[in-house]
């Protein structure tokens, strides 16, 4: 009869097909697979309203503001705005006339020359509350130009209030303040605010739209007072607008669109202004700013465009007045340039969306390489879509669905971690009862296949097999209680079972007398290097049970016990390893000739037992002991049930080095 030999699955697996059967197996699995839900929906539900939490705080808004920065930056170039001209007062032009500020008669020769070429509106971004001579006289006339849009600075009160040039209505007066982010930067038009007493247009706005009623388009105020141009409305920025959370959006605020971080719009210098050698068709029909891009002057801010240069590139202010200039232009006449937003509800919604996505990923992945290439995609796709959304001019939150996608992911992942940590230990000590700790940890390590199909695929190895047997084991029970038979054999298996561990061999089962013991599973051997270690490491193994033996037949004499001798028979092979049976009954079996072959080495010429311990093995392990072993050639002898004969050697000792 063939030895077919078999590892018995985990006492808690038996019982559950015993009881459930397959069907109720599977709906068992189902039910789990709820119930692990409900941890995972936790999860993202605290996440979410965790963020939320620290969203509506302003904590995320630094971050979110340096994510708007980032996609301003990454945005293509669309080039200088055709319809509007930088004057600069550069370096040059101030050391030029050895005098800041310019004399009244400077700027007013400025004006007159630009003029002179036919704009449509001239901004003049340079404070003009008080004469410098000479020449006040003149400016005086210039500015009496219906074209000619001077400036005002509100400050935070009437106090700090810088006053426009004297006798300028209203109506051509705008202010040039601007308003910062709390990180200092310039992200926000203030098209219309206040001094306490009357309401103003900004400097952007005046020239804007002196711009636009040359074109004749009309302008009006809907019932929300939101300004609306051409089927275009200007809708205020909110406190909570995009990645922004309890800013100040007082008074009128929009979002500004930067076209581009130094070619805002064609320029030229003052120089060549006075000195007359500008291109009149620059000039014609178009919105000419007049302003400082002089650094000494201080008169610039922090964009967002700041953080792509060394020591935080500044950007005069003339600069920022026609980014607004050219984004309201932009809005009423092409439809584009002003940003949306999503609303509150959405927002949320969002943000949950990507936490159930982090929470997913990580609850369904077992492999952590997988889990980090499908963040990094998910990552990827939720910057891609945000930038695209941004590329049309839609600002939604970034950083807070990205926290919310990488924080329930983190908390899935250490959530499993944690139970299959705690799984696993109770697992590890239920299997360690009934098999070795190798075998146990196979288990575990395939109990996704186990769960789902309830069996362990079968896999091809090769392996060193060990199968011993007691010499009259019989004549010792028939002489002896059971009792005494019992804990008799027990001091020896357990002794066998040390050193086949201790060798790094896995015990596959007990035969009553007898053990089966296996080198090279269930983790698979692939080079020849881990057979021919597989091979030496068992009979290494047997030698130490040898020995073993010797000292407790000593014992087992000075107690009064019977001796006993053994035979070991040694096989390395092809076996195949998986579970085997039904839903009735289901083991993990280890099967193949090399079983076998083990087993009649074991039980070839009974009568030849020269010494305690007798360990044949076949020429096919010999192959791998690399000559570290003396051995005993038998010859080729014919083993029960077999045609072929097998050559066959006795192990008489390890080789000293």
């Amino acid at each position: 009869m063939n030895v077919q030999t078999k590892m018995f699955m985990p006492k808690f697996f038996k019982r559950i097909y015993h009881k459930l059967g397959e069907s109720c197996w599977k709906q068992l699995t189902h039910s789990l697979a709820f119930a692990d839900f409900q941890p995972l929906a936790i999860t993202c539900i605290a996440v979410t309203v965790t963020l939320l939490g620290v969203r509506h705080l302003g904590w995320l808004q630094p971050l979110e503001l340096n994510a708007f920065d980032l996609m301003v930056q990454l945005r293509p170039d669309p080039g200088p705005d055709p319809r509007l001209l930088i004057v600069e007062v550069t370096e040059r032009d101030i050391k030029a006339f050895k005098k800041w500020p310019l004399s009244d008669r400077v700027l007013a020769k400025a004006i007159a020359e630009i003029a002179r070429l036919e704009p449509t509106a001239i901004g003049l971004d340079i404070i003009r509350d008080i004469p410098y001579e000479p020449g006040n006289a003149e400016l005086a006339t210039q500015l009496k130009n219906p074209k000619v849009f001077p400036i005002t600075f509100l400050g935070n009160s009437k106090y700090h209030r810088v006053q426009p040039p004297p006798n300028i209505p209203d109506k051509r007066v705008g202010f040039n303040d601007v308003v910062l982010d709390p990180d200092g930067r310039v992200r926000r038009n203030l098209m219309f605010a206040g001094d306490g007493e009357t309401t103003l247009a900004s400097f952007s706005m005046r020239l804007a739209f002196a711009y636009l009623d040359s074109k004749k388009i009309d302008s009006k105020i809907t019932e929300k007072a939101e300004i609306e141009a051409n089927k275009t409305v200007f809708s205020k920025l909110q406190s909570n607008s995009g990645g922004y959370q309890n800013i100040n959006a007082q008074a009128y605020q929009v979002l500004l669109n930067y076209r581009s971080a130094e070619n805002t719009a064609k320029s030229v210098t003052l120089t060549q202004v006075l000195d007359r050698k500008v291109d009149p068709k620059l000039v014609k029909g178009k919105i000419v700013l007049i302003g400082v891009t002089a650094i000494t002057v201080k008169d610039v801010f922090s964009t967002p465009y700041s953080a792509t240069a060394k020591g935080n590139r500044l950007m005069p202010g003339v600069l920022i007045h026609a980014t607004a200039t050219s984004q309201i232009l932009s809005a009423v006449l092409e439809g584009k340039g002003l940003f949306w937003y999503w609303d509150e509800w959405q927002e949320i919604l969002w943000i949950a969306v990507w936490s159930a996505a982090g929470g997913c990923l990580a609850w369904r992945l077992e492999k952590s390489l997988h889990l980090i290439a499908l963040a990094i995609s998910a990552g990827g796709s939720l910057f891609g879509f945000t930038f695209f959304l941004f590329m049309q001019q839609g600002w939604i939150p970034l950083i807070a669905p990205a926290l919310a996608l990488l924080t329930t992911a983190g908390v899935a992942v250490i959530y499993k971690y944690e139970q299959s940590r705690q799984q696993q230990g109770i697992v590890m000590k239920l299997l360690g009862q009934q098999t070795s700790p190798a075998i146990a940890n196979a288990l575990w390590k395939e109990r996704v296949h186990l769960l789902e199909s309830g069996l362990l695929p079968g896999q091809k190895v090769t392996a060193t097999i060990i199968l011993t047997d007691l010499q009259g084991f019989s004549t010792i029970c028939e002489k002896l209680p059971p009792e005494v038979v019992m804990s008799w054999l027990n001091e020896y298996l357990s002794a066998m079972a040390q050193e086949v561990q201790a060798h790094q061999g896995v015990i596959n089962k007990f035969t009553g007398d007898g053990m089966l013991a296996v080198f090279g599973v269930p983790i698979p051997r692939t080079t020849l290097q881990e057979i021919a270690e597989d091979a030496r490491l068992a009979v290494s193994c047997a030698l130490a049970i040898s020995s073993r033996l010797r000292e407790m037949n000593q014992n087992w004499l000075a107690r009064g016990l019977p001796s006993a001798k053994m035979r070991v028979g040694i096989f390395t092979g092809p076996v195949m390893v998986g579970s085997l049976g039904g839903t009735t009954r289901l083991e993990y079996g280890v099967i193949g000739d090399s079983v076998n072959i083990a087993s009649r080495l074991e039980s070839c010429q009974k009568d030849r037992q020269e010494d305690t311990c007798r360990i044949l093995i076949a020429e096919e392990t010999l192959l791998y002991l690399a000559d570290r072993f003396e051995v005993e050639s038998w010859g080729s002898l014919p083993l029960k049930g077999r045609e072929q004969k097998v050559n066959v050697y006795r192990i008489l000792g390890s080789k000293k080095k």
